[in-house]
């Protein structure tokens, strides 16, 4: 399924019904007063919040969402049928903004919450409300009231806890894929991956969280080259980052330090709060040096960035590390706030099941 993680669509609540002018009319009851009933209020459009959903597709082919319109009322003081309301099932993580004035209205972060996007209309009085000592035989009543009218976007953001950065090719995608039972593409050409993908990373019963790989970035990704920045936004609930480093790069003239400042002014250019949360460096690729170079070149690294956070080295295609990393985060996390969501705690006989030795 392709992934889509934006869309406008558009979101019209029903009208209320109109209220009913009517006099009882019965054999042998003369001038039996009024009995014109209320309408029915129009039907509201909620989103609803679905685990089971991971993209925003199908709102690119069904625009246009609509409840129904509220009945007018009746005769004999019947009251309108108010209208069915519309429920638009949206994944967890969608946030929803008011498409004309920007206004964040909410974030649907559970399974089934409801956010109401477009309220109905009221319902319309009829004639019998209007009766008094003074009016016998009222024949005014109110219309309904129109329902909301609304253009929304959508912006899919990720539910992960830990996110992954990195330059093209730095092996974000082999890490997800040693660390969890997800598969994305992995490839020896830069940009394999086109969209974020999600793996729930398990360090034991119930312990676990989910790890987001997102496409690499360059050097200018903030003004549009390569992919842009546009998939930084699905890092925004994370509580911790992991900058992945090619220790072993083909180029041998390539300079991992400035790579590693390169990637941290586009993330501040992107967002100064997600370029302030913590970070660690992962050197991947060690499998492609002999210990002496690799002692040397992480010396290296850590002295000419005045590097002070955590600094773990792995392999990704081996699986040398990860363990470690892994174990590592997972304490880090039960460190840190909690994050708006529940994170999924797999039990041994599901799928995702992906224990480390």
């Amino acid at each position: 399924m392709k992934f889509v993680d934006e869309a406008r669509i558009r979101v019209e609540a029903g009208n209320g019904g109109d209220g009913c002018v009517s006099f009882r009319r019965e054999k042998f009851i003369p001038k039996g007063g009024p009995d014109g009933g209320d309408g029915g209020d129009g039907g509201s459009v909620y989103l609803v919040g679905d685990a089971n959903l991971n993209t925003l597709v199908d709102f690119r082919h069904q625009r246009r969402h609509r409840a129904d319109n509220g009945r007018p009322g009746m005769g004999r003081n019947r009251t309108g049928a108010a209208g069915a309301d519309a429920e638009i099932r949206v994944p967890l993580g969608t946030r929803v903004s008011d498409a004309a004035t920007g206004e964040v209205m909410g974030e649907l972060l559970e399974q089934d919450a409801r956010l109401l996007v477009a309220a109905g209309g009221f319902h319309g009085i009829g004639n019998t409300r209007f009766k008094s000592s003074t009016n016998r035989t009222p024949r005014q009543s109110t219309p309904g009231k129109p329902g909301e009218r609304r253009e929304l976007l959508l912006e899919l953001l990720l539910l992960a806890d830990v996110g992954l950065l990195g330059l093209p090719n730095a092996g974000k995608s082999s890490l997800i894929r040693a660390l969890s039972s997800a598969r994305p593409k992995v490839a020896d050409y830069p940009f394999t991956t086109l969209y974020p993908n999600l793996g729930v990373v398990s360090v034991g019963p119930k312990r676990s969280f989910v790890m987001a790989d997102v496409p690499g970035l360059i050097a200018g990704a903030a003004g549009g080259a390569g992919l842009g920045t546009h998939f930084l936004k699905h890092l925004a609930r994370t509580r911790l980052l992991l900058h992945l480093v090619d220790l072993a790069p083909a180029d041998p003239e390539a300079a991992p330090a400035g790579d590693i400042r390169t990637l941290a002014a586009e993330l501040a250019a992107f967002d100064s709060a997600l370029a302030a949360r913590e970070r660690w460096l992962v050197l991947n690729k060690i499998d492609l040096l002999d210990a002496d170079t690799l002692a040397a070149r992480r010396a290296e690294l850590v002295q000419a960035l005045d590097w002070r956070g955590p600094v773990y080295a792995v392999s990704a295609s081996t699986g040398a590390g990860t363990s470690e990393l892994a174990r590592d985060v997972m304490a880090r996390l039960d460190e840190l706030p909690h994050p708006l969501h529940p994170t999924p705690t797999p039990s041994p006989d599901e799928a995702d099941w992906h224990p480390l030795d």
